[in-house]
């Protein structure tokens, strides 16, 4: 028999919300504050070596000095100062300081500082860890499986997509489920069940903004039924996401079945205030060129990824970006030059 629930059962519940609302708000105050002392200790330390006030031995006197008087304060160690100051002299001509640094905790910056060289790739994983509220075990995941990378190259191959699907770095080129534990030779039911069953992770790697609708999701046209591997719905692009999963390497046939369940979405699951459905083709492999032949003249927004079942190489991806940025450069300079 179920239990009666208390006469202020709603109540009580709401004063809980509030509750925790506030411990949240709190520890956002704290950590800003946390945040703000180690960058501005990291600067007082910069600015006193720059000057040669201090010579390497001070940093570490310091350390003893915090242990010794005050062993209350944790963090400051010798290890802890240097990775302040690697902190300030990282960000201190950076305009976005203010707005982004003090949104993460200290332990996701740790892995941001010791594991990205380039500005503009720690600024991707600030803002993807403030957009997603990533944990730290999540962002490193993000870091191990090169998201940057992925994204980046998203962006310039997915010439099919509206821009505004493109500048925000929804979609990636490349997926990868490493966590999936698949059979040897694995047919595409096993993969959707595989990718299912680790719900959570598949939509790590997809991006917090998809929303989960079904599997084998149904949609009837005329007197037949037809059904879309995965459905999901993503909330900042307010559209369904039809994604539909290959064990073989990208066709040009696949983009037809897609343009049809775009359009029996859009006829009759799509509600009026929402925007028109983008489909994900998710293909084992795919031959870039046999892509862009296929979507030169789709009108239909799909994105054609590719997944892979294990880690990639970050310097594989590194140097497909590479190319394909000094192709786009020179592209921009025959523009130029002969006036197109």
């Amino acid at each position: 028999m179920e239990e009666e629930k208390p006469k202020h059962f709603n109540d009580f519940n709401r004063i809980v919300s509030m509750i925790r609302e506030a411990q949240v708000r709190a520890y956002a105050k704290v950590n800003e504050e946390l945040i703000s002392l180690y960058f501005n200790v990291g600067k007082f330390v910069s600015e006193k070596v720059a000057n040669a006030e201090w010579g390497a031995g001070v940093v570490d006197s310091l350390a003893e000095f915090i242990k010794e008087n005050h062993p209350d304060i944790k963090g400051f160690t010798r290890r802890g100062l240097y990775r302040m100051k690697q902190f300030y002299e990282t960000y201190k001509d950076v305009e976005f300081v203010s707005t982004l640094l003090t949104q993460i905790p200290w332990s996701s910056h740790l892995l941001i500082l010791s594991k990205i060289k380039s500005l503009e790739e720690k600024e991707f994983y600030l803002r993807l860890a403030i957009k997603e509220k990533l944990s730290v075990r999540e962002l490193e995941r993000q870091l191990n499986t090169a998201v940057y990378e992925r994204s980046m190259l998203a962006g310039k191959i997915a010439s099919s997509l509206p821009t505004h699907l493109n500048d925000e770095k929804f979609f990636k080129d490349t997926y990868v489920f490493e966590f999936l534990d698949l059979p040897k030779n694995y047919s595409e039911k096993d993969l959707r069940k595989a990718l299912v069953q680790n719900l959570k992770d598949f939509i790590l790697e997809l991006g917090k903004g998809f929303s989960f609708l079904g599997e084998e999701y149904r949609v009837e046209v005329g007197n037949h039924d037809y059904y879309i591997d995965l459905l999901f719905f993503h909330r900042e692009l307010r559209c369904l996401v039809a994604v539909d999963l290959k064990i073989e390497e990208f066709q040009p046939e696949f983009v037809g079945k897609m343009n049809f369940y775009l359009e029996a979405l859009d006829r009759n699951v799509k509600k009026e205030h929402e925007n028109p459905s983008v489909g994900i083709l998710l293909c084992k492999g795919k031959d870039d060129e046999v892509v862009e032949f296929a979507l030169s003249r789709n009108l239909s927004p799909t994105l054609i990824a590719d997944y892979k079942t294990k880690l990639i190489d970050k310097k594989l991806l590194r140097a497909k970006l590479r190319e394909l940025i000094a192709l786009e450069n020179v592209v921009r300079e025959a523009k130029v030059q002969y006036g197109n």
